[in-house]
């Protein structure tokens, strides 16, 4: 009897579950994918779709982690993105400061949640070893039997799946989660930070020639920082711009009339409010939901042989460093290179009870080293919040980020191409080593995928203590140059 390939089932139809779809069925496995929800590129699915559609900013660990796993499809999403240079802050009185993100060039890139999901569907789809059963809710597993009950929305009814290897890539409310809890002494914690965010919709605008055109610049992530709340806006394909309010729930509270939402736009956003038109504003903040911002960690990852989180739902994160979905993809990536490491086989080893050896070392690796990353930046994400609506105005902030872009070009050398990292990023999670030269944390974080997060949070502390000193120095220097000057003019006055 020839072997058969091990079944994997993946949960979760979202950019992470998809990938980890592509990144199974290409090593051999059969592959069953599961959604609770219906497919989203339907017509009926749209209207929903868009009522959670902070835009996405991908960035090199996304790109590479699509890149290495199915060759060819960042290009392709990125044909459907903008890429964005830096920040443009939007100061209250209305001037703008443009502080690009690298001083080579290196871009994010704006993508529409929907158009990346549904472009993976498309790659899914492509593939005969993947089955994908849209209104398919998993309500309760047993790892220890290699089962899964499913329930099929369609037709009212319950089924028992069978799997070999089960992804987890349900989000941040995951049922593989909970149902890990069961079998595994997992460390976890959950947390609602004060802010809630709303959507708002900033529209095209007409040029001469009637067609659409951008109201702001496109090439830029729009921010408006008022210390304890922000807006920000990213561009769309369609010349308008999706905007996001972030602030306290409280302030949110207070605006609780058409008057009120009107007057502290006007306060706070004034520039904002007249692209925007108060009509619209009207409209999109009150229809739209007030969303919460959730933070989560867990550990471990896995079970046995059998179970892994991959994504939110093992790593929910605020928005703020646009790291959730590059990271959740580099989660995908970094397990693939795991699994080729550990030359694990996707053809049936025999008796289906039996503990594979090779993939529960290679589920305890990621458990134990990838960690330390995402708690890095978990937390740098909620760090960068602050940054972003309070810090980015500040002399100190200017003045540290002035110092660190100097340092960065005296002592770095030509960047690498993404496309040189690509080759070692397929075999390796991380490279040893890091190279000595000053590099910025926020290079680190989002142009250099061969860094994990742990590491570069590490660098940055220790330059950043470097910063503080040389802070210090300048003001000392400034000081005692005052005074000198101070006490030759007061002998000349003498």
């Amino acid at each position: 009897m020839s072997a058969q390939p091990r079944r994997a089932v993946v949960v979760g139809a979202g950019p992470v579950g998809c990938l980890s779809a592509i990144a199974l069925a290409k090593a051999g496995w059969s592959v069953s994918l599961y959604e609770g929800r219906a497919d989203m590129r339907l017509p009926s699915s749209k209207a929903a779709a868009q009522q959670r559609s902070i835009n996405l900013a991908i960035s090199h660990r996304g790109l590479a982690a699509l890149e290495i796993v199915h060759p060819g499809a960042a290009q392709r999403f990125l044909q459907a993105a903008i890429p964005m240079r830096g920040r443009m802050i939007h100061n209250p009185k209305g001037s703008l400061d443009s502080q690009l993100y690298d001083k080579d060039g290196q871009c994010i890139n704006s993508i529409d949640r929907a158009l990346l999901n549904e472009g993976l569907l498309e790659e899914v789809s492509t593939f005969s070893n993947i089955r994908i059963f849209f209104n398919h809710k998993v309500i309760s597993a047993n790892f220890d039997l290699k089962t899964l009950t499913v329930h099929d929305a369609m037709a009212n009814e319950d089924h028992i799946v069978d799997f070999d290897f089960c992804v987890g890539a349900d989000g941040s409310y995951s049922i593989i989660r909970r149902q890990m809890m069961r079998v595994v002494r997992m460390n976890y914690s959950q947390e609602y930070i004060r802010d809630e965010y709303v959507e708002l919709k900033m529209p095209a605008g007409r040029g001469d020639n009637g067609q659409p055109t951008f109201l702001l610049d496109p090439n830029h992530l729009h921010i408006w920082p008022r210390h304890s709340f922000m807006l920000i806006a990213l561009p769309n394909k369609d010349k308008s711009f999706t905007c996001t309010l972030f602030a306290p729930s409280v302030e949110l509270d207070r605006l609780d009339s058409a008057g009120a939402i009107l007057a502290w736009f006007k306060s706070h956003f004034p520039d904002a409010l007249e692209i925007i038109g108060e009509k619209d504003l009207l409209n999109d903040f009150t229809r739209n939901p007030r969303s919460p911002l959730i933070c989560t960690k867990a550990m471990p990852y896995h079970y046995k042989d059998r179970v892994i989180l991959l994504g939110d739902a093992a790593h929910s994160m605020v928005p703020f460093y646009g790291q959730g979905l590059n990271c959740g993809l580099e989660d995908v990536r970094v397990l693939s290179a795991l699994f080729l490491q550990e030359g694990i086989e996707a053809l049936s080893l025999g008796r289906s009870d039996a503990v594979d050896e090779h993939l529960a070392s290679a589920l305890n690796h990621y458990s134990e080293n990838r960690h330390e990353d995402l708690v890095a930046i978990s937390n740098l994400a909620m760090n960068n919040y602050v940054e972003m609506r309070h810090s980015v105005v500040t002399l100190s902030y200017l003045f540290k980020k002035t110092l660190d872009n100097i340092l960065y070009s005296l002592t770095s050398r030509q960047i690498s191409p993404l496309a040189s990292l690509v080759p070692i990023l397929s075999r390796i999670p991380f490279p040893p080593g890091v190279s000595g030269a000053w590099l910025p944390l926020y290079t680190m974080v989002t142009f250099r995928p061969d860094i994990s997060y742990a590491t570069a949070q590490k660098k940055a502390e220790r330059q950043a203590k470097i910063l503080t000193g040389l802070g210090w120095a300048s003001v000392t220097a400034v000081g005692l140059t005052g005074a000198w000057l101070t006490r030759i003019a007061w002998s000349v006055l003498v």
